[in-house]
C-alpha cells in the first residue's frame, strides 16, 4: 500500500479488538468503558504500515478523498493472528524430506512404502530422513520394521513431538551406538523387552547426534545445506501466510538461523514478523556483543532465550509430580536443576527475557523457583519471563506466576489433535488442568497462542477451535472441558496475548489507530459460527504492514 496516501479497508465484519482494556489479559474479553463507540468499525484506514485511522466507510471517504478503497465484501477481518511458539527454522529442513504426518500416511504399511521408494532413490552413504511421525495414530514402527525396507541406508524417523526419533541399524552404525553404549545424560537409547536397541532415541540421545547444517564430521545425521534450509523456510512461511499467520515467535534459533532469515528478508521473501528465542547454547556469543532482549526491528526481532528442562507431552517424557497412567514413569529432566538456574540467573541479571521449556507440573515448580529466586535477589521490573508450554498446572502454580507476572505458552491445538489419546495418557481429572487457558484467564495471567509445530497442526484456526471445543477432530471426544474459553477470548489469545508474550502488546494484536496493518480475512466470522467449523473457515487472503502476502 502507499506509503503517503491512506488506503481504506473495508468488510462486512471487523473485529478490531479496540473496545478491548490492555493490561491484565483476564479483561481482554471486556468492552472499555472509554471507547467512543460500542460499534466495531466498518473499515479501516492504513498508511504506510500502520492503521492510521478507524470508523465508517463513509467517515473514512470523507476525511481521506484520495484514498483507494479496498472492499473485501462479505468477508470478516480479524487482526493477524500470531503463533507465540512454533519452528520455522527448525522446520525448514521437513519441507524439504518426507512428510510422514498421519495425515500423509495413515497407517504403518503407507508409512514403510513412502521411505522404501525414498530409499530406491538415495544415493549411497545418504541418509534418508522423515519427520512429524505419529506413534499414536499411524501405529509402531521401530528399528526392525525400518530394517526390513532399509538394511543399508540409515533412515531417521522424527516423532511429531520432535523430542525422540528412530534410526535403523544402518543409522546406529554410522552413528557408533550399539547395544553396549550407554544412556547420555537426560536422554535414553530405548530397548524392546529382551533388551535390544530398538532404534528410538528420546530426547537427549536424539538431540547430541544431530548436526547443524554448517558442521561435518562423523557420528551426527548429517543437516542440510544453508541454501537448502533457505528454500524450506521460504516454501514455509508461504505455506503459514495461507493459513493467516502474520507473526510468530520462533523457539529456538542459533545464529545459523538468524542468518538464513536474514537473508530471506534482504530477498524480500519474508512474508511474517518473526520474534526469535535464542537457543542458550549460544547465549555467550550473543551477549559478548551486547545482543539481547529486543535486539531488531518489527519484521525480525531477538525477543529473549530459550532453556530446556523437561520432555514432551505427545512423547510422554513431560516430568510430573504423579506418574503418568503407566504408575512406573514420571518423565525425564533433561537439564538439572542447578544448570536451569545458573541460566536463569544469567540471562535475567543480563536484563533479558528467558523462556523456559516446562510442560509437567513438577518442572514447572523449579522453574518458577528458579524465577522467584532470582526476582528476590536481582530485581529487574517489567522483565517478564516466559514458562513455553506450561501444560500441567494447579492453583498454587497459577498463584506464583500472577505474583511474578510470568506468561504462559501453553499448546492450542493439542486437545483438538490427540483428543481422547490425553485421557488415556494423563488421566481425565489430570486433563482438567493441562492446557489450562481457562484457568489462565481467570487468575490474570497472560497466555499466548502457540502451536508448537511440528508437534501439533500450524493452522491457527485449528488452535482456535481447539481452545473453544476442547474436542478432538478424529474421535470427538471432549478433554477438559473445563478449560474450553470464548471465541472472542481464544482470538485474544492468539493476537493480543501472542504481542504480549514478545512485549508488542503496544502496537501489535489489534486493529486501532497506531498498530501495525496485520490483518487476516476470513470467508466467515470465527465468533459467530458453530465453533466446531472454526477450523474450516477459509483465509481469503492475508496482510502484513498493509501488505498482501497470501490471496487465496
Amino acid at each position: 500500500m502507499d506509503e503517503r496516501t491512506p488506503t481504506i479497508v473495508r468488510a462486512n465484519s471487523i473485529v478490531s479488538q479496540a473496545r478491548t482494556r490492555p493490561g491484565a489479559q483476564k479483561s481482554l474479553a471486556t468492552p472499555d468503558p472509554t471507547a467512543s463507540s460500542a460499534l466495531e468499525p466498518e473499515a479501516l484506514a492504513i498508511t504506510g504500515e500502520t492503521i492510521s485511522a478507524t470508523g465508517t466507510l463513509t467517515e473514512l471517504r470523507d476525511r481521506f478523498p484520495a484514498a483507494e478503497v479496498l472492499d473485501f465484501g462479505d468477508s470478516t477481518i480479524i487482526p493477524g493472528l500470531n503463533d507465540a511458539h512454533i519452528h520455522l527454522a527448525l522446520t525448514a529442513g521437513d519441507a524439504l524430506h518426507l512428510d510422514l504426518s498421519h495425515e500423509a500416511v495413515r497407517d504403518v504399511p503407507t508409512l514403510l512404502d513412502t521411505i522404501a521408494a525414498e530409499v530406491g532413490t538415495t544415493s549411497a552413504g545418504a541418509w534418508v530422513k522423515g519427520s512429524r511421525y505419529d506413534d499414536e495414530k499411524t501405529g509402531i514402527v521401530l528399528r526392525d520394521e525400518l530394517d526390513r525396507i532399509a538394511p543399508e541406508t540409515p533412515v531417521l524417523v522424527n516423532h511429531v513431538a520432535g523430542h525422540w526419533g528412530v534410526v535403523n541399524s544402518a543409522g546406529l552404525r554410522f552413528l557408533g551406538i550399539d547395544e553396549s553404549s550407554p544412556d547420555p545424560d537426560g536422554g535414553r537409547n530405548d530397548r524392546y523387552s529382551d533388551g535390544r536397541l530398538n532404534g528410538k532415541l528420546i530426547e537427549r540421545a536424539l538431540m547430541n547426534v544431530l548436526m547443524p547444517a554448517t558442521a561435518r564430521g562423523e557420528r551426527f545425521i548429517p543437516g542440510d545445506t544453508v541454501e537448502d534450509l533457505q528454500l524450506g523456510a521460504a516454501r514455509t512461511i508461504a505455506k503459514w501466510n495461507a493459513a493467516g499467520l502474520t507473526s510468530i515467535c520462533d523457539a529456538l534459533i542459533s545464529p545459523q538461523d538468524i542468518g538464513i532469515l536474514s537473508a530471506l528478508r534482504a530477498d524480500d521473501a519474508l512474508g511474517l514478523r518473526i520474534g526469535m528465542l535464542l537457543s542458550i547454547d549460544h547465549y555467550d556469543k550473543a551477549a559478548e556483543v551486547g545482543i539481547g532482549s529486543g535486539f531488531g526491528d518489527d519484521r525480525l526481532k531477538l525477543i529473549g532465550v530459550k532453556a530446556f528442562l523437561d520432555g514432551a507431552i505427545g512423547g510422554r517424557t513431560c516430568l510430573l509430580s504423579e506418574p503418568f497412567t503407566d504408575p512406573s514413569y514420571q518423565g525425564v529432566q533433561t537439564t538439572s536443576t542447578e544448570e536451569l538456574r545458573v541460566n536463569v540467573e544469567r540471562v535475567h541479571t543480563d536484563g533479558n527475557r528467558i523462556g523456559v521449556h516446562a510442560n509437567g507440573d513438577a518442572a514447572i515448580r523449579l522453574v518458577l523457583d528458579a524465577f522467584e529466586d532470582v526476582a528476590a535477589r536481582i530485581p529487574r521490573p517489567g522483565l517478564r519471563h516466559r514458562i513455553e508450554h506450561c501444560s500441567l498446572i494447579d492453583d498454587d502454580i497459577l498463584n506464583r506466576m500472577n505474583r511474578l507476572g510470568a506468561v504462559a505458552i501453553p499448546f492450542a491445538g493439542y486437545p483438538g489433535y490427540h483428543g481422547g489419546a490425553l485421557n488415556s495418557w494423563y488421566g481425565e481429572e489430570r486433563m482438567e488442568r493441562m492446557f489450562a487457558h481457562r484457568s489462565f484467564l481467570d487468575a490474570g495471567v497472560t497466555v499466548a497462542g502457540s502451536s508448537d509445530y511440528p508437534c501439533g497442526p500450524y493452522q491457527p484456526l485449528f488452535g482456535l477451535q481447539s481452545l473453544v471445543t476442547r474436542t478432538g477432530v478424529d474421535d470427538g471426544i471432549t478433554v477438559g472441558a473445563s478449560q474450553k474459553v470464548t471465541a472472542a477470548e481464544a482470538l485474544s489469545i492468539f493476537t493480543l496475548g501472542s504481542a504480549e508474550a514478545s512485549g508488542e502488546e503496544s502496537y501489535k494484536g489489534r486493529l486501532a489507530p497506531g498498530y501495525l496493518a496485520d490483518f487476516t480475512v476470513l470467508g466467515d466470522n470465527p465468533l459467530t459460527i458453530d465453533p466446531h467449523g472454526i477450523a474450516d473457515i477459509d483465509v481469503r487472503a492475508t496482510y502484513v504492514g498493509g501488505s498482501e502476502v497470501y490471496r487465496g
